[in-house]
């Protein structure tokens, strides 16, 4: 039974000469009892693995690095799989594929910020070369404008009038308005402890917790948490797979009532607590986020009264140093 070589050589003068030259190589090696096809083929190059079966991949060593909850299903579909679906799938994962889809986002934007994060990541996975952190860019949380956000006697007006139609969205409303909760927050709240103190406490529950997850937080004001018998329970019986449902039967529902923002009543209470004097470093551990983005947000309020306040409480302590 005849077989072919594959020389690849060109049907020349000059190819035919190699042509002899390894034929005869050939002969010795068949002769000896040297021949191997590994030094006569090359070895196929396989076709580099496409986007799809890298994110594929990544997403399962993601979910063996941590739990998989409503938590962070919510953010892996936010993150990255969102990120991920501006990728071509069926493309071999390079550099460049990764680069276009970056650049094609505006600078200097959250967008940007994140795909930069996921492409990153990715590529790390994948050992595919991506300076990601040079797109990057800057970018900051939107700060919160002062006339966008409600007096606090406007919100007990609109706490009384949601009450008055229905009192468990009433209890939302106020909880959201004394504790500057996200929405979805409202449904991770140790109930038990409400009912006997002012300081509520956020948990990490088995459906995967708040955002930040356990951390306590103080009434501001305290006297909301009397007046409006936020110590009597009527959270409403709302379902939701992921904290992002929850959140998101929260806004329709205060919607209904007219009331479009609810995140405004966050706002306003990181705005109470610098009113208070209370330190932005404590509202910000309260809120469940950095002081940096406490900072950024909330900038247009922390000005030179507050730093005047803090600098002369600060003075009038009878245990502070004194000069030499």
């Amino acid at each position: 039974m005849w077989q072919y070589v594959p020389l690849g050589l060109r049907n020349n003068p000059a190819g035919l000469k190699r042509a002899e030259l390894e034929a005869k190589k050939l002969s010795v090696q068949i002769g000896l009892r040297e021949f191997s096809w590994a030094d006569w083929v090359e070895p196929e190059t396989p076709e580099p693995d496409t986007v799809s079966a890298w994110i594929d991949r990544y997403e399962i060593e993601y979910f063996n690095r941590r739990s998989r909850t409503p938590k962070s299903e919510t953010t892996w579909r936010t993150d990255y799989r969102q990120p991920f679906a501006q990728l071509p799938p069926d493309e071999p994962l390079t550099p460049e594929i990764l680069r276009r889809s970056i650049l094609e986002t505006e600078p200097d934007t959250r967008n940007r910020q994140r795909r930069c994060m996921a492409f990153g990541r990715l590529a790390k996975f994948a050992g595919v070369e991506l300076d990601a952190k040079s797109l990057r860019g800057k970018y900051s949380p939107k700060r919160v404008n002062p006339r966008d956000l409600p007096s606090d006697k406007e919100i007990a007006e609109w706490r009384d009038r949601i009450n008055q139609e229905n009192e468990a969205w009433g209890w939302c409303f106020g909880v959201m308005a004394c504790y500057g909760l996200r929405n979805h927050e409202l449904f991770h709240i140790d109930l038990e402890r409400l009912r006997d103190s002012p300081i509520l406490t956020l948990t990490d529950d088995l459906n995967g917790g708040g955002k930040t997850g356990a951390r306590r937080i103080w009434a501001c004001y305290p006297e909301w948490w009397d007046e409006w018998h936020l110590w009597n329970i009527k959270l409403p019986n709302v379902t939701g797979k992921t904290n992002s449902d929850l959140g998101h039967r929260v806004t329709n529902q205060l919607k209904r009532y007219g009331f479009f923002k609810p995140y405004n009543l966050r706002h306003r209470w990181a705005v109470r607590t610098i009113e208070f004097g209370i330190a932005p470093e404590l509202a910000a551990i309260q809120m469940g986020h950095s002081y940096q983005i406490h900072s950024d947000v909330y900038h247009h309020w922390i000005g030179d009264e507050v730093h005047q306040r803090a600098f002369d409480i600060a003075m009038q302590r009878s245990d502070r140093p004194l000069p030499p």
